[in-house]
Formats: C-alpha cells, sequence, structure tokens
C-alpha cells in the first residue's frame, strides 16, 4: 500500500514537470504578457520552491509525522495544478507554479523516508527504484500527453489530469497511508534563521544568472548573484552553530552518506535538463510542434525506466557501488553523443536516439541504488532529514542545469532572438540550425563533464 501510493505521488509530479516542459513554447506564445525570462521561472518558480522548502518539511516529517506531511502535499499540489490551468498572465501562473512547487516539497520530503520505514533493508533498492522509475514513467506519459493536450485543448489542460488524480491520492492516502516513524525529536525546533538566509541565497544566485542571460550582464545582475553567495556561505556557516539545524552537516560525517550526496549534486546537474534541453532542441531548433518533439524525446525516458528497477533489484543483491558508477560512465558517454550529433545542422535522429538511450539508462542505473545506499546508511530517526537532503542536493542541481541551459544559449546567440527561440518560432537566417544548436551542444558537453565529475566522491569512498 505504501509502495503504490508514493509511486502514485512520483508518477503524478513527473507527469506535471515534463508536460510543462513540452508545453513550454505554446505557453510564452499564447498567454498574454508572458516572456522567454517568465517562461524560465515558470520551471525555476516550481523547481525553487521545492528544493529551498525541502529540508524543513523533512523536519517537520521527523517531528509531527511523515504521513501526516505527505498528505498535505497532495491536496496542495492539486489545488496548484486547478489555479495554473486559469492564469491570467505569465506572473501569475508563476504564481501559481510555486503553490503546486510547495505541494510537490511536502510530497517528495517524506516520499522515500515513508518508503524507508516501510521496507526492510534488503529490499529499500528495489522498492525505490520501482518509485523512481514510474515516476519516470510519469514522464514519458508526460511527452505523448503533454504534445497531444497542447495541440488539441490547448496548453491550460495539461494542468486539468491532475485535479482528479491528486483529489483521489489525497483521500485515498488519508484513509489508507499509517504513520510507522518514530516522533523521538518531537521537541526539536525549525531552523528560522537557516530558513530565511537559504532561500534568498538560492533564489538570488538563480535570478541573478538567469536574469543576467537575457538582459546582458550588467553590475545589477553581479550584485544579485553576488548577495546570493553570501547567503550561502552564511548558510552554511549558521549551520554548524544552530543546535537543531536545517541541514544537519554531521550527518557528513559518515562517509557513505557524504559520498553519495556529493555525487547526487554533480549527476542532477549533468541530468536536470537534459529534457529541457531535448525540448528546446526539437522546438526551438528543428521546429518540430509539442506532439511531435513528445515523440522523438520517448527513447530516453524509456531507457530509464527500463533500467531503473533492474538496477535497484540487483542493488539490494550486490551492493550498490558498480551499479553507480556504470551508470554514471554510460550517462556520460550518451551525453558526450548527444553533444556531437546536435551539433551538426542536420541530425540523423537514429544518431540522437542512441545518445538519448544511453544517456537515459545510465541515470536510470545510478538514481535507485545511490539514494538506496543514502538512506541505508543513517540511522531510522534521521531519515526524514536525510531524505530531505537527498531530494535538495537534486533539486539544487536540476535548477542550476536549467540555468546552466539558458546562460550558454545566450552566449552564442543574439539575445533579441531567444524570445522566438523558446517561442518555437523561426528566427532570421540559419541562426536556429547552426548557432543555437551549437549552444545546445555546448550544453550537453557541460552536463557529460559533471556527470564524470559525479565519479569522484565515489572513487574517493573506495580508496579509504
Amino acid at each position: 500500500m505504501v509502495l503504490v501510493n508514493t509511486t502514485l505521488a512520483s508518477f503524478m509530479s513527473f507527469l506535471d514537470s515534463n508536460i510543462v516542459v513540452l508545453a513550454l513554447p505554446t505557453i510564452v506564445r499564447e498567454l498574454p504578457g508572458t516572456s522567454a525570462f517568465d517562461g524560465v521561472w515558470i520551471i525555476l518558480g516550481y523547481s525553487i520552491v521545492a528544493a529551498v522548502m525541502l529540508l524543513t518539511l523533512g523536519r517537520f516529517g521527523d517531528i509531527f509525522g511523515r504521513v501526516k506531511m505527505y498528505n498535505l502535499g497532495f491536496a496542495v499540489f492539486t489545488v496548484g495544478s486547478a489555479l495554473c490551468s486559469v492564469s491570467p498572465n505569465g506572473a501569475t501562473l508563476v504564481g501559481f507554479r510555486i503553490v503546486q512547487g510547495l505541494g510537490s516539497a511536502l510530497i517528495f520530503a517524506n516520499n522515500n523516508a515513508i518508503l524507508t520505514d516501510a521496507f526492510p533493508s534488503n529490499e529499500r533498492g528495489r522498492a525505490i527504484g520501482i518509485n523512481q522509475v514510474v515516476g519516470i514513467m510519469g514522464s514519458v506519459v508526460g511527452l505523448t500527453i503533454g504534445g497531444v493536450l497542447t495541440q488539441t485543448l490547448g496548453w491550460r489542460s495539461i494542468f486539468w489530469i491532475n485535479i482528479p488524480v491528486g483529489g483521489f491520492s489525497t483521500v485515498w492516502a488519508y484513509f489508507r497511508l499509517r504513520e510507522l516513524s518514530v516522533q523521538a525529536h518531537i521537541r526539536e525546533g525549525v531552523d528560522v534563521l537557516g530558513n530565511l538566509l537559504f532561500a534568498p541565497g538560492v533564489g538570488f544566485i538563480l535570478y541573478g544568472l538567469t536574469f543576467g542571460a537575457f538582459s546582458g550582464w550588467g553590475v545589477y545582475d553581479a550584485v544579485i548573484t553576488g548577495i546570493g553567495l553570501i547567503l550561502t556561505v552564511l548558510f552554511v556557516y549558521a549551520q554548524k552553530r544552530m543546535v537543531y539545524p536545517m541541514m544537519d552537516l554531521r550527518l557528513f560525517r559518515n562517509r557513505v552518506f557524504s559520498s553519495g550526496i556529493i555525487a547526487n549534486l554533480f549527476s542532477s546537474i549533468a541530468r536536470g535538463g537534459v529534457t529541457l534541453n531535448l525540448s528546446i532542441f526539437f522546438q526551438g531548433v528543428l521546429l518540430y510542434d509539442a506532439y511531435r518533439a513528445g515523440i522523438l524525446m520517448l527513447p530516453y525516458s524509456l531507457a530509464f525506466v527500463a533500467a531503473g528497477p533492474l538496477s535497484g533489484y540487483l542493488s539490494d543483491r550486490y551492493g550498490p557501488t558498480r551499479f553507480v558508477t556504470a551508470g554514471l560512465i554510460v550517462g556520460s558517454v550518451g551525453l558526450a553523443l548527444l553533444a556531437v550529433f546536435s551539433s551538426t545542422p542536420s541530425p540523423a535522429y537514429p544518431h540522437l536516439v542512441v545518445g538519448m538511450i544511453l544517456s537515459g539508462a545510465g541515470n536510470g542505473m545510478f538514481v535507485a541504488p545511490n539514494i538506496a545506499s543514502i538512506m541505508n546508511s543513517v540511522s531510522p530517526t534521521r531519515r526524514g532529514v536525510a531524505s530531505g537532503m537527498a531530494t535538495l542536493i537534486y533539486n539544487v542541481g536540476s535548477l542550476f542545469s536549467i540555468s546552466l541551459i539558458f546562460v550558454v544559449l545566450a552566449t552564442v546567440a543574439p539575445r533579441s532572438e531567444l524570445q522566438d527561440l523558446f517561442a518555437g518560432l523561426p528566427v532570421q537566417g540559419d541562426l536556429n540550425s547552426v548557432v543555437f544548436g551549437r549552444g545546445v551542444s555546448m550544453v550537453y558537453a557541460l552536463m557529460g563533464a559533471f556527470n564524470l565529475l559525479a565519479l569522484a566522491p565515489l572513487i574517493l569512498r573506495l580508496k579509504r
């Protein structure tokens, strides 16, 4: 019962994320007052809130009960989806996506911890693998349904699908799930200072990077980014001195936990923006419609789905190290091939398929064993915080992965043409196929480099 319900939550969240990615060009074209910068923050606004609230909500789960926080997340996510579907302009859509992000944070801050409470250690890898892979299946469905809905019923219909699923799941979770965790730290407080430093820190850094990419780098962008970096440094300093910190840095004394978390950060930077980069390439560079782009992107998600459960199952029997290592290597090869093939003016689709399959399979091999090793390395009373930290690191890495796309594209193409690119419209001359194609290729190359960097902490752990 726990596995089915939490897996449905993953499915719904992944479904929504990919539907929005495919519908983004249509939203920029059709929603009044929506610029390319607004389009970026339709994605980033959701992800930032999901990232910065995870640790606090994971702490709430440890204190007040993980199932309670999880059930609340379903309800908030459903309400946020309904609000998104009636947005009158780009700014309000960004705001309603933030509501969705809060619901997603409530779900994912406690998802892995609930699974870890329910399953013994020799079955957790398989359970988490099923949960993650069915979630990715949601992204596969999102790639298809998102294109169909956007082309036939309009972009607002992509949010309608969450309303019945979310409403049913909220009621079902409320009546069927039971609390298995022990609230051993019921008297622990919430780190108010940590929240006040962390959220603006990450937000200012990402705002400065993306605004600078679209407007041209200036003093304002540098100041905003600098303030974000200072707040982030102060956050780390403050965490060492808090009685009940937002991020429990003591967990990093555990070599298995720390190496898994650091590897997860680099890997998430590598994989977090892959589907968005594919969408920009197919819709912005090759000028395909949303439905065709969704179909062409399926090999990546299908490969992830195929590799994930098998890797999780085998890691329970033979240990996670060999599978996370192989996954990072295979994924890096796939990203390198995508970088090479995307740089050509008219790439052959079978070549792109090879890169998508290797990249997706490598990511699928890495995720479940790595998360299982992280969760198995901590005591039961700290699993809420550990789950929140693992998901936080993934979301922060994904945020920087998405920002990386726009920063790189802004350096290789005229800023006056970026609006048309993100709206899926033709631009003057051969900019679509040559200039923007080169930018997409550079993004894949950087992603591949970060994926290889994820091997470093794992190798150091083995040596020690």
